[in-house]
């Protein structure tokens, strides 16, 4: 059997009947009550996500700023203390080692978050190409990662913490110690519901789990519903979307790449072989990472992320496709059962998530 890392809250998982499933190296909960029954949960009322297994880094010293800036694909210079922001480490092909969030917690100080399955390459590719004299430090262990995500995410949080949290907006978090510790409240997520990311030492992580958990309004949820939340949403998943062989533009990514200095991999973006593309699939049947995508009487790329879609009642999903092909509007998909017709889509696939309201 596979050698599985647990979170600090495995052993919750398990007592309370989660299914589990080995991810990103972990033993990790897929689902509670069913995956249908999670997702709808989170899109109406709030869910609450062990996200423990992600990596965490900080960085700090005197020119940190600009030396991380030399290595990311985020433009440093616009982003402010309180502030994170979402982009890429790449290779100098501009082939995508990781997508990660750089949250600026001051001057010449910063915590990147990135995938746990991705964590050990990307501490060795960041610090082989900082100079001497900076402190990269792996907090990864140390550090528990607690997802709050749903339309009522923010009365549980200002709940929680008996104070109010309505000021924080979208990208921006705090440091606080209302509830006794250190901790950052991050509004972000992964499912396009406004949400918060709490960021708390591992030895607090079952603590505050525990009173999440107890609220009538939320529900755990498993990796199965966050899949499903994120692919409505067409945010796109390291080593399915986004990988070494394909650049963000060609992930349809190209909107974050807004720096004009250089940076490793920037050289590498222009050359546009296949284009992410959003399919959209009438009724249930669902297409599956791997499977072939046709056009034309001629194979045009495959699905990376494919699933049915409970907020909308059919199947989605988002494909690899030559780039001379990503413009055409009907595709087909063949399965191991049956092919499917396609149609070419914008994203988001679901368009009334919760995640950039205004709150007053």
């Amino acid at each position: 059997m596979e050698n599985l890392a647990t979170t600090p809250l495995t052993a919750w998982h398990r007592e309370n009947g989660a299914k589990m499933a080995p991810f990103a190296g972990f033993d990790m909960p897929v689902q509670y009550k069913g995956i249908i029954v999670e997702h709808k949960h989170t899109r109406e009322k709030a869910g609450v996500f062990d996200i423990c297994h992600m990596g965490e880094f900080s960085l700090s010293g005197a020119g940190a700023k600009d030396a991380l800036n030399k290595v990311v694909s985020h433009d440093l210079d616009t982003l402010g203390t309180g502030k994170c922001r979402y982009g890429f480490l790449l290779k100098s092909s501009g082939g995508i080692l990781d997508d990660l969030i750089i949250y600026c917690l001051a001057e010449d100080e910063y915590m990147l978050v990135v995938n746990g399955a991705c964590r050990q390459k990307d501490f060795d590719h960041i610090r082989a190409n900082l100079p001497d004299g900076l402190a990269l430090t792996d907090i990864s262990d140390q550090t528990g990662k607690i997802d709050v995500q749903g339309p009522e995410s923010l009365a549980v949080l200002n709940d929680l913490m008996d104070c109010k949290w309505n000021h924080l907006k979208y990208f921006n978090f705090e440091r606080t110690d209302a509830l006794g510790f250190p901790m950052i409240v991050s509004r972000t997520g992964y499912t396009g519901e406004l949400g918060y990311e709490l960021y708390l030492p591992a030895d607090r992580a079952m603590e505050i789990w525990e009173k999440l958990a107890a609220d009538e309004r939320v529900e755990p949820v498993g990796l199965g519903a966050r899949d499903t939340l994120r692919l409505e949403i067409g945010y796109p998943l390291y080593g399915q979307d986004l990988d070494e062989d394909h650049t963000p533009r060609e992930a349809g990514a190209g909107f974050f790449l807004k720096k004009e200095s250089e940076y490793i991999g920037k050289s590498g973006l222009d050359t546009v072989r296949e284009s992410l593309i959003a399919l959209s699939i009438d009724g249930r049947r669902t297409a599956r990472h791997n499977d072939e995508v046709w056009v034309d009487g001629q194979k045009t790329g495959v699905i990376t992320s494919g699933s049915f879609a409970p907020s909308l009642g059919h199947c989605i999903a988002l494909a690899y496709v030559r780039a001379e092909d990503a413009d055409k509007d009907a595709f087909t998909v063949k399965t191991a059962r049956a092919e499917l017709e396609a149609a070419k889509v914008s994203l988001p696939f679901y368009k009334d998530g919760t995640a950039r309201m205004k709150i007053e």
